[in-house]
């Protein structure tokens, strides 16, 4: 049995519908099927998702929307139209409008996409359309109720034999919209996998699998035939975008692969991954990942290492204003703090302040617009000389290694450069471990 999750450049517009049935009829196994809201056609059009905010923006402001209402209507009327579907749009359409002028959530709006393009693809594939708000659970806080949510999955499916089960949102117990984050219906297809205990959860979106780097950075990087769940984690989580990468734990903790396909290119097998997955034969490294728009909060104090609880009073001036840390590299007599440039330049001075009166450092400095780069691959606790070629390689191009990190897993070493160094740095590792 496998569950299918389609992306919204797989569903934007009829002819990509076309396609998905395509695949859809190719392998009877194919039986629950997650879509997105439809992407963009092209560079200059528009994603639904955004235009569905942009309405409750509006709304919100006491500004019109409806004439943004109108273009989404268009969109799904074109595609209906062009597959041959009769759908009662209008009746949904001016349900959407009267709720959204009412003061609906922006949860509400936004999941509006995956709802409608959901009840299309239903009806072109004739497949039972479910609706996520009944077996998606949240609770008021907005927070994914996993259990509960794969005992709903579980009761609601055992009796469907084949199903469409839009994503990215779900509801309370009260009957409120809540969605996930961006990207969010990979979290829904992994939820979808685990209840129906599915042999294979497949992925499909726009790109053939994971690739080794970046293509924008790398244009030839090589793709990646197989990973573990931690190395996705780990590169999902630097900023390789294929994946969600919260979609991970459902379908790990079920010990279900995934298979990351694309739709334009069906035949490709893409990227499986598996709890332990055999390493491509002469790749040290699994991929390389990274992204910009870091800072680096030094604090210097003599003796800090036999101060008791110095790390922890440090941390509590970020905490104090909702300040998340990314990573601590530190000293015997430093410690460094790694966060997101955009949440900690609201509160900067107040951070400082506060690390200034908890700890009286010797001093405080901040370095910005940092990059991080993670190296990542379970076959680097294996190869002697690892950090020191990776090192060489960025050293070998004239770049600073601003900050230096290494999980005791040895799975991974992120290292922190200048961002105008960072396409740099990723062609160097790449071509000190791949291009051997």
């Amino acid at each position: 049995m496998l569950v299918t999750k389609f992306g919204g450049s797989s569903l934007a517009d009829a002819k990509q519908f076309a396609k998905v049935k395509s695949i859809l009829l190719a392998d009877g196994d194919r039986r629950y099927v997650v879509p997105s809201a439809p992407g963009k056609r092209g560079p200059e059009d528009d994603k639904i998702t955004d235009l569905l905010i942009a309405c409750h923006t509006a709304a919100k402001s006491g500004k019109p929307f409806l004439h943004i209402l109108e273009r989404i209507q268009a969109r799904y009327t074109d595609i209906a139209q062009e597959l041959g579907i009769s759908m009662p749009l209008a009746d949904e359409f001016a349900g959407i409008a009267k709720a959204i002028s009412e003061g609906a959530s922006l949860s509400y709006a936004a999941s509006r996409g995956e709802y409608l393009n959901g009840m299309l693809l239903a009806e072109y594939i004739d497949f039972p359309f479910v609706d996520a708000a009944r077996v998606i659970r949240f609770d008021r806080e907005g927070k994914l109720l996993e259990e509960e949510t794969n005992r709903l999955l579980s009761d609601t499916l055992h009796s469907l034999p084949r199903a469409v089960i839009p994503g990215f949102y779900g509801s309370d117990e009260e009957g409120n919209i809540h969605t996930f984050s961006r990207g969010g219906s990979d979290i829904s297809g992994a939820l979808v996998a685990r209840a129906v205990n599915a042999d294979v959860y497949e992925n499909w979106t726009d790109v053939t699998g994971f690739r080794m780097a970046d293509p924008r950075i790398v244009p030839d990087a090589l793709s990646i035939a197989s990973m573990t769940y931690r190395e996705l984690r780990e590169l999902s989580y630097m900023g390789a975008s294929v994946l969600h990468d919260e979609a991970v734990f459902p379908v790990r903790r079920a010990g279900i692969p995934t298979n990351i396909r694309n739709t334009n290119d069906p035949l490709h097998p893409g990227t499986m991954i598996h709890a332990a997955a055999p390493m491509a034969p002469g790749h040290v490294i699994t991929g390389i990942a990274g992204k910009k728009g870091f800072s680096i909060v030094s604090v210097e104090k003599d003796m800090m290492n036999a101060e008791l609880g110095f790390g922890r009073r440090v941390l509590q001036a970020f905490e104090e204003s909702g300040v998340s840390f990314e990573h601590l590299p530190t000293g015997i007599d430093t410690m460094c703090v790694v966060v997101e440039e955009k949440a900690l330049a609201p509160h900067k001075e107040t951070v400082l302040r506060r690390i200034q009166e908890l700890v009286q450092p010797d001093q405080i400095s901040i370095h910005e617009h940092l990059a991080l780069i993670a190296t990542v691959g379970r076959g680097m606790v294996r190869n002697f000389g690892t950090a020191a070629r990776l090192f060489s390689a960025i050293s070998s191009q004239g770049i600073s290694i601003r900050t230096i990190d290494q999980g005791s897993s040895e799975l991974n070493i992120i290292v922190g450069v200048d961002e105008n160094d960072f396409a740099a740095a990723v062609r160097a590792i790449y071509d000190a471990f791949v291009r051997i």
